[in-house]
């Protein structure tokens, strides 16, 4: 199992929401550069940044930030917030980010999903954000009424490799994550599932790498200290 440490971008800025409301946050550090190179000194194998202002308001406004980030390490970097047409993708594709991350686009137009799937192919995945049980989109704001299972299922049909499922109700409340979504859709669906929300105790790293999930972003954690990159990197590659 991958271990995705989290940097979630705001005026430029690497912070961390709790629920996903934009009005709780809490501002880690002015230098998401340095963030980065923090965490790869420390193992990390893959990152996971996802651009808040974008994906509130559907327009990248932390683009130079994610060029720095990505000109200052040498492992994979996916990306995800606000990307909401190809013009976005090809931006992010061209400094470099290895793995484009949709999110409201994919549940509100799946002709163009499936237009991007064809084209880029796994360089292409999805975020399915759910509350309770439902898919919610413009930076987890509005609440539809597509199922997040059933989306899912869906995804897996197009051709999506790569889904990121979030648990808004867990996200940076540290109690941990849910575990029973996960290992349900490793039940029904084959694509590779990247566990968000919550992911902040050994334990849930344990069962998560049982279950053989793909993946698990680890972001408030790691920036509290109380879960160490090192030590849970050996969690998962022992």
């Amino acid at each position: 199992m991958i271990i995705f440490p989290a940097i979630d971008l705001k005026d430029g800025a690497c912070v961390r929401l709790t629920k996903g409301e934009f009005d709780k946050v809490d501002v880690f550090s002015k230098n998401p550069e340095e963030t980065a190179k923090k965490w790869l000194s420390k193992g990390a194998k893959f990152l996971h940044v996802v651009d808040l202002d974008g994906a509130k308001d559907g327009e990248g406004k932390n683009l130079q930030a994610i060029k720095s980030i990505r000109e200052a390490i040498d492992i994979p970097v996916q990306v995800g917030g606000g990307i909401r047409d190809e013009a976005a993708i090809k931006r992010l594709l061209d400094i470099g980010v290895d793995r484009v991350i949709l999110g409201t686009v994919a549940v509100e137009n799946r002709d163009f999903l499936v237009e991007m799937v064809e084209k880029y192919g796994d360089k292409i995945a999805v975020s399915v954000d759910a509350k309770e049980g439902k898919v919610a989109t413009r930076g987890w704001i509005e609440k539809t009424e597509v199922d997040s299972i059933d989306f899912c299922k869906d995804l897996e049909s197009i051709g999506v490799k790569t889904v990121v499922y979030t648990d808004i109700a867990r996200d940076g409340m540290m109690q941990g994550a849910n575990l029973e979504v996960y290992k349900k859709l490793n039940e029904l669906v084959a694509i590779d599932i990247i566990a968000s929300g919550g992911v902040s105790r050994e334990e849930d790293i344990v069962e998560l790498n049982k279950m053989d999930v793909y993946g698990a972003i680890v972001g408030k954690a790691l920036y509290l200290g109380s879960l160490d990159l090192e030590e849970i990197n050996k969690l998962v590659e022992g």
